[in-house]
């Protein structure tokens, strides 16, 4: 496996009425999946032209860790079964840093 740092680029978009339910659930979320060993950073931005669009940018020491995160208790009950009935469309890309 990779040993080298992954970063998460993750867009959703979330339906309509639907924005405060899914802020209050990822209070939760971002808060365990900052704690979990190997997450170098989990942070959640919102568009300025359009506050339905959250996008969630994540860091993570290796691949492996990434692994943890989304087999982890909480991603599986909070993001899989609660977060992602609400959204419209949800965007995720893997990175690795070049420059």
């Amino acid at each position: 496996m990779n040993e080298q740092a992954i970063y998460v680029y993750a867009k959703w978009q979330v339906k309509e009425g639907k924005l405060d339910a899914v802020l209050q659930i990822m209070k939760e979320a971002a808060q365990k999946s900052s704690e979990e060993k190997g997450n170098l950073f989990y942070k959640i931005h919102q568009s300025k032209t359009d506050e339905n669009t959250l996008i969630l940018f994540e860091g993570y020491e290796n691949e492996s860790a990434v692994e943890i995160h989304r087999n982890s208790e909480h991603y599986q009950n909070l993001v899989v079964k609660q977060i992602i009935p609400l959204l419209e469309n949800r965007e995720v890309i893997l990175m690795n840093q070049i420059i």
